[in-house]
């Protein structure tokens, strides 16, 4: 009866490391500049705050052709979205932290944005 306690225990520390690394450990924090193309609110059952920034230059596309660089990002606070929402189409940088993999009540991506740096 011992062991199979141990190995319950274990399983459940092996199962909730592996959920904290991929859900909550911060991979990458950094700022991402470019113009906002979109903030909207969305979802099924819970509703996150979403959205997508322009990034000046160009890159390579999947078929070859140019394409620019977008940042999909979802947001922390209402507040913040609030501020996203009403400045739709202006320069902004935004502060994110990358998570390994995205939950569905913190949002879509695995890109969160906690804070609007500077807005031009």
């Amino acid at each position: 009866m011992k062991k199979i306690w141990i190995i319950v225990i274990a399983v459940v520390l092996v199962l909730g490391g592996f959920m904290w690394y991929k859900f909550f450990f911060v991979f990458a924090e950094g700022v991402k500049s470019g113009y906002l193309n979109y903030a909207n609110k969305k979802g099924y059952i819970f509703k996150t705050y979403e959205g997508k920034l322009i990034q000046e230059g160009f890159g390579r596309g999947k078929t070859g052709g140019l394409t620019s660089y977008e940042f999909e990002f979802s947001v922390e606070s209402e507040d913040i979205f609030k501020q996203l929402e009403e400045n739709s189409g202006k320069q902004f940088d935004l502060h994110y932290k990358e998570y390994n993999g995205a939950i569905p009540w913190r949002g879509n991506t695995k890109y969160v944005v906690d804070k609007v740096v500077n807005m031009k």
